[in-house]
């Protein structure tokens, strides 16, 4: 491969994943590897009542609510969106 075919791919490749070459760059500083991040903290209210039966819910089945909650929209995305 040419060095000038090598180099768009890199560009391409910064551009597409950009926390790949951050968390690299992380390495090459700090000498250690940190997992690149793809969740995203989201802050929202919810009736009391509701969350409570969510939290008991999960508890009983075992579920983390995070990952409940990611099928759960997940889900009505695809409902509506497919």
């Amino acid at each position: 491969m040419q060095l000038s075919k090598i180099a768009k791919y890199a560009k391409e490749s910064v551009k597409e994943h950009p926390e790949i070459f951050e968390a690299l760059l992380e390495f090459e500083r700090t000498g250690k590897i940190q997992r690149p991040k793809n969740k995203k903290r989201a802050n929202f209210t919810i009736d009391i009542k509701l969350l409570k039966e969510f939290q008991k819910y999960c508890k009983e089945h075992g579920y983390k609510m995070s990952t409940r909650i990611e099928k759960l929209v997940e889900n009505e995305l695809k409902k509506n969106y497919n």
